[in-house]
């Protein structure tokens, strides 16, 4: 493993894909701060960096079998990947923990009078921004790129970046509202349902950002 304090998140996450497990476990944020050096990024939160190297060795040494790396792959299987794993079942998947949320506010409300509103209130922001943000992707970005016009598409990935941003905002404050998800006492099925939803999706959104902004991205401007 060739990896050094100044070696940046993303690129650790590009090039061993296991990786991400370790810094899921840590909220070391390496899909919209994938420019930043896992040094930086560990003395900013307080953590050791060497164990965090240790921690991703050992991921490599132990795990069985590789996931794959995308930064060979054709653009087009690429796309097709990202369309396939996270498009499409994020649509549908949205839906669902809204209608999970809504309902442990209805049931549960006066217990957390404070927090479950707010968090409704910061999904159904994530949920109207993604939606239109992967179509715009569909129609418009990942076509171009397809066509061989990535170099011309600065515009289009620019816009997508900054969405991108605004969502790793929404999920961080949705974990924040929820204590890192810690189940509350009286929870009920659903309630823990939508914990462990809500979480799920957060590690989705992050690999899926990941893809984009660290690999697919900058490989399409290269193009």
């Amino acid at each position: 493993m060739s990896i050094t304090l100044e070696t940046t998140v993303g690129q650790i996450a590009t090039e061993y894909p296991l990786a991400t497990r370790v810094f899921g476990r840590h909220h070391i944020d390496f899909c919209c701060g994938g420019g930043t050096p896992v040094g930086e990024v560990c003395r900013q939160q307080g953590l050791d960096p060497e164990t965090i190297l240790e921690e991703i060795r050992h991921e490599l040494d132990t795990s069985q079998g590789d996931e794959q790396r995308w930064d060979a792959a054709p653009l087009d299987d690429l796309i097709q990947h990202i369309l396939t794993v996270y498009h499409g079942p994020l649509v549908e998947e949205l839906d669902r923990l809204e209608g999970m949320a809504r309902k442990v506010l209805d049931v549960h409300g006066s217990k957390e009078p404070v927090m479950l509103p707010e968090l409704l209130k910061v999904y159904l922001a994530l949920k109207e921004e993604l939606v239109p943000h992967m179509l715009k992707e569909e129609q418009i970005l990942f076509p171009m790129i397809m066509q061989g016009q990535g170099a011309l598409a600065s515009g289009p990935i620019s816009v997508m970046r900054n969405e991108h941003e605004s969502a790793g905002v929404a999920l961080k404050r949705m974990r924040d509202l929820t204590h890192d998800y810690q189940v509350h006492e009286e929870a009920c099925n659903t309630w823990r349902a939508l914990w462990h939803g809500l979480a799920a999706l957060e590690t989705s959104l992050n690999q899926h950002i990941h893809l984009e902004n660290n690999i697919l991205f900058p490989r399409a401007l290269a193009s």
